[in-house]
């Protein structure tokens, strides 16, 4: 699986002018699923997010984790992080999962979050999203789970 977490003051999604999904302090987590990935692997990715210290402590250093600061997850699916842009100048998206295997993996991403953490917020899998956020930093890390 592809992520790109930005740290975040708030963040939410809109479909069709409406807010579907809502955080205030925490992380936006942008995730595509890949044709190999599995639910173990939505998993370990969630397990990462959940422990990665990017956060302040006193001193300012990044040393907390979102679970110490209580903050917010809220989980967009983003296919195009699978962008390939090697030749030519539109991009392909073979890279990402197929569309089936995309929604289960993420509904799963979703699900599985939930259990972990108890401030988690998603976007609409397959719908045109505006995703407004506000960057703490900035601070963005990109993952990669295999």
């Amino acid at each position: 699986m592809i992520a790109v977490l930005q740290r975040v003051r708030e963040a939410r999604v809109e479909v069709g002018g409406a807010v579907v999904g809502q955080i205030g302090h925490g992380f936006l987590m942008l995730v595509c699923a890949e044709p190999t990935d599995s639910e173990a692997t939505a998993e370990k990715l969630i397990a990462k997010v959940l422990k990665l210290r990017v956060f302040s402590d006193d001193a300012g250093k990044m040393n907390r984790s979102l679970q110490d600061v209580a903050g917010g997850l809220l989980i967009v699916s983003q296919f195009t992080l699978a962008a390939d842009t090697s030749a030519g100048n539109r991009p392909s998206f073979t890279g990402a999962a197929p569309a089936e295997a995309g929604r289960r993996l993420y509904e799963h991403t979703l699900a599985f979050a939930r259990r972990q953490h108890p401030v988690v917020a998603n976007g609409e899998f397959g719908a045109d999203m505006q995703v407004h956020l506000i960057n703490d930093g900035p601070v963005t890390i990109p993952i990669r789970m295999v």
